[in-house]
């Protein structure tokens, strides 16, 4: 399916499943959405969720953004098939992806059971137990906050298999719950949230739950290795929602700058109100330079995936949260309000607010991050980089190889050929060089503390992220023949360096203004 054929299909049911009304309606009611995600069942959307040789990852990325420009809720509540699909695609044997591939095909919902109640992202800590007894394994134990956990008819769960724990005291398994008794396997009461408040957001309690030893995914004791290499690919799908809030939130921001006047003067000619919308706008661009770099990235540079993406699942969540803030500041009382005359503004922005959570926070990124910093430094000094990959990650145009999940590693020996390119692109930006200069010596430098990280580490993180932003933002502007200075070029460099650029801002904000597709994109109307 094509961004195109989607948004065809979505605006068909405008008036009916896919109302902003009944929308709305259902998340006032906590209630699941199911007349929206029909319509994406009976469309056959699932088929894009299996990842294989033939696969598009930025493809995928850009159907779950469409999706999620018109809801959040219904985004995240469709797409957890495919971040709990993800440790099968990674690690499963082909007979596992193939048969998983065709339920997938065919609708099934997965949900993925990682977090426990009193562990929450420690992973290492978990009491999910699966023990061996004859031809299989027998689970025991609870998941919860678990996306999916009561519509799901299969779920992907991490369970410890060797009581002492430990790295390789963790394996995953697929379970189908068809095949297991209902006392075996209970769902939990839906839990109530801030946002996202029609998903089914539950959990799952197995006690005595016997599975084959086909439903192993991986080998016995791979649990957090499947894991980890499975959110190197979820993380970087998930800023598909965070482009998709993006677009949402300048629509709204557009829309009430056009129609509202004040003090006899429509709100678009205010020159601070120019300035609030192109910064906004710009902030969106820096987002989506990062998402298009780091999902293009999953087939050129999947050794690299380690640091990409950690930067992308911190970086693109809290621009767009920065970006959510300022649109506020812009409506005013109308952002809060969730009858007429609001906007939607207030259920867009405490949807958003979860998908700096989920898959990994901010910070457990940065942390992740973190750990590789001092190699990260050393090679930013020697400027090695992937010469094929970046320009494969950045040439929108470039053909990209097949996605090759053996390439998936823990760290990333060969660092960050994005950020390690910056002295060669950035050779006309005298403050990015000087910034990449200090960047190298302070994570050159950094020393991973044993039993808790300072907040200057986590500085020290944001500062890469923005660094590999920074690179984005060129790379795409240099391979994509975009000849002279582009405005949203200028505009990104502005907000990604703290620059006061009115003139840059006012430019993007005439670009909004201007701008009717669905997506505010790099790519303009072909997003």
């Amino acid at each position: 399916m094509k961004v195109a054929e989607l948004e065809a299909l979505l605006s068909a049911h405008e008036h009916d499943a896919w109302s902003p009304e009944l929308l709305a309606a259902h998340d006032d009611h906590d209630r699941f959405p199911a007349e929206a995600v029909a319509v994406l069942d009976e469309a056959g959307f699932g088929r894009n969720y299996v990842l294989d040789r033939d696969s598009s990852f930025p493809e995928m990325t850009a159907l779950i953004r469409a999706v999620a420009r018109r809801d959040l809720t219904v985004a995240i509540a469709h797409g957890k098939t495919f971040l709990g699909s993800a440790p099968v695609w990674v690690a499963g044997t082909p007979a596992q992806v193939s048969a998983h591939a065709d339920r997938v095909r065919g609708g099934e919902i997965v949900c993925w059971g990682l977090t426990e109640r009193d562990h929450g992202a420690d992973l290492l800590a978990g009491e999910f137990t699966a023990s061996p007894v004859d031809g299989g394994w027998r689970l025991d134990g609870e998941k919860w906050l678990i996306n999916n956990a009561t519509r799901g008819g299969t779920a992907c769960v991490l369970a410890r298999t060797d009581p002492r724990g430990g790295a390789r005291g963790f394996s995953v398994f697929l379970v189908d719950r068809s095949r297991v008794p209902d006392e075996a396997w209970q769902p939990l009461p839906k839990v109530l949230t801030h946002g996202i408040r029609g998903a089914d957001i539950s959990g799952f309690t197995a006690r005595g739950a016997v599975v084959g030893d086909d439903a192993r995914v991986g080998d016995v004791g791979d649990g957090i290795t499947v894991v980890l290499k499975a959110l190197q690919l979820t993380r970087i799908a998930c800023s598909g929602l965070s482009l998709g809030a993006a677009d949402h939130a300048l629509r709204i921001a557009r829309d009430f700058a056009v129609d509202r006047r004040l003090y006899g003067r429509v709100l678009a000619d205010v020159p601070h109100v120019r300035q609030i919308l192109g910064r906004v706008a710009a902030t969106a661009l820096t987002a989506e330079a990062v998402a298009l770099v780091a999902t293009r990235s999953v087939h050129a540079l999947p050794g690299e995936l380690s640091v990409v993406s950690a930067i992308a699942k911190a970086f693109v969540p809290t621009q767009v949260q920065r970006l959510l803030g300022s649109v506020a500041e812009l409506l005013g009382v109308r952002g809060f309000l969730t009858s007429a005359p609001g906007t939607g503004f207030a259920k867009l922005e405490r949807d958003h607010r979860i998908c700096g959570i989920f898959d990994g926070s901010t910070a457990v990124n940065r942390a992740a991050l973190l750990t590789q910093m001092p190699r990260l430094g050393r090679l930013l000094r020697s400027e090695r980089v992937d010469a094929e990959g970046v320009r494969a990650a950045a040439h929108l145009d470039a053909g990209l190889p097949a996605f090759d999940r053996n390439r998936l590693a823990l760290t990333s020996p060969t660092g960050c050929s994005l950020v390690q390119s910056l002295p060669r692109v950035a050779s006309q930006v005298p403050d990015v060089l000087s910034e990449v200069e200090d960047l190298a010596e302070a994570a050159a430098g950094f020393v991973p503390a044993i039993g808790g990280l300072p907040g200057t580490a986590f500085d020290l993180a944001a500062r890469y992220e923005r660094a590999y932003a920074i690179a984005c933002c060129l790379l795409l502007w240099s391979e994509n023949d975009q000849a002279g200075e582009q405005p949203w070029l200028r505009a990104c460099l502005a907000v990604l360096l703290d620059r006061d650029d009115e003139e840059a801002f006012d430019a993007m904000a005439a670009v909004l203004l201007d701008r009717k597709a669905p997506a505010f994109s790099i790519l303009g109307e072909a997003a």
